[in-house]
């Protein structure tokens, strides 16, 4: 499925534009504890980005809706999870901390589901 290397390659874009925005924006203009958290997400979506294209590639040699649900919570995950941190660092509203943890289970529960297709399919 390109549909998952095309986002995959579209969400690593963007880790790396908000890694330098952070580094390059934010420095000196949020507390540095909001600083780590920004890396965070950053970290987390760029590394999801890339779980996105490996689905993309294996779903390219074999369609698996294991697969397919993978691709999805990855995204999904990046939403929650990255994201929230990033708008947390940006409104320093804490309730947005509850959101996180959604994304962190969407992300484990996708590679849980790789790991499935992966021995299913090899």
């Amino acid at each position: 499925m390109k549909v998952f290397v095309i986002i995959g390659a579209i969400n690593a874009f963007l880790a790396v534009a908000l890694g330098a925005f952070g580094a390059h924006g934010l420095e000196g203009k949020v507390e540095p504890r909001y600083l780590e958290i920004w890396k965070t997400g950053v970290q987390y979506q760029m590394f999801h980005a890339l779980g996105l294209i490996v689905v993309g590639i294996i779903s390219g040699q074999a369609a698996s809706s294991l697969l397919n649900w993978s691709g999805w919570l990855m995204l999904i995950g990046i939403i929650l999870f990255s994201g929230s941190l990033y708008i947390l660092t940006l409104t320093k509203i804490g309730v947005l901390g509850a959101i996180t943890p959604f994304g962190g289970v969407s992300f484990l529960v996708a590679w849980v589901l790789l790991a499935m297709a992966a021995n299913k399919l090899f």
